[in-house]
């Protein structure tokens, strides 16, 4: 499918939902994916983009950065630590603020660099145990403590389960952030995108629908 197709798609989703045009940012998802095929998305004029490893994007992006303008980097996988300073360095914005010593980590790095990337809290809806995310009962006391570290958290984010209806996922999330008077929700992927429009979401990240099927090998 193609970019404009998939844009498309988010337009009319939006209209039918009775959002304002241009309220969801498509991310498009180039983990993993060749150069060649990120390369045609930039030439095609899209300038948002999101990767899942802190190492992936560092030996990406700084060179497509010195070709093209405007390129908007969101880090949507999980974040060690050891690579927070890097991750800010490299982001926009980081979708995975998902345990206090993380939090505490970009706060005391946002003081010392005098900046921040937007930040969305990842929370873990489908509760799983192997998923990352604050779980749904701790969310408030986390968005709390966010705000105490000076922290600019800007939404929440999350996956639903891929054996679940990802409805009740995002009516959940929105939910939880307006109780936190949070606009920014990030939810939403190639299979599902329309739905989570449906329910609000700000940004959505859109993989293989654009780029093709990815190659693990």
């Amino acid at each position: 499918m193609s970019l404009e197709e998939i844009k498309a798609r988010i337009a009319k989703a939006e209209v039918e939902a009775g959002r304002p045009k241009g309220s969801v940012k498509l991310i498009a998802v180039s983990k993993t994916q060749p150069n060649e095929r990120v390369e045609d998305v930039l030439m095609a004029g899209h300038r948002i983009f999101g990767e899942n490893r802190v190492q992936e994007a560092a030996g990406k992006w700084p060179m497509f950065r010195e070709r093209y303008d405007g390129i908007e980097l969101h880090l949507i996988g999980p974040l060690q630590t050891n690579k927070a300073r890097q991750a800010m360095d490299l982001a926009q914005a980081i979708h995975s603020v998902d345990r206090p010593k993380l939090a505490e980590t970009l706060a005391r790095l946002a003081q010392e660099r005098g900046a921040c990337p937007d930040l969305f809290i990842q929370v873990n809806t489908g509760e799983e145990p192997q998923k990352a995310g604050i779980a749904p009962a701790d969310v408030d006391g986390f968005v709390a403590e966010c705000r105490k570290l000076d922290l600019p958290i800007k939404g929440l984010m999350c996956i639903p389960p891929v054996e679940e209806e990802p409805s009740m996922h995002f009516a959940l999330l929105a939910k939880m952030a307006a109780r936190n008077g949070l606009a920014g929700l990030s939810m939403g992927m190639s299979s599902d995108f329309e739905k989570a429009i449906s329910f609000g979401a700000t940004h959505v990240r859109v993989g293989s629908a654009i780029f093709g099927a990815r190659d693990y090998a």
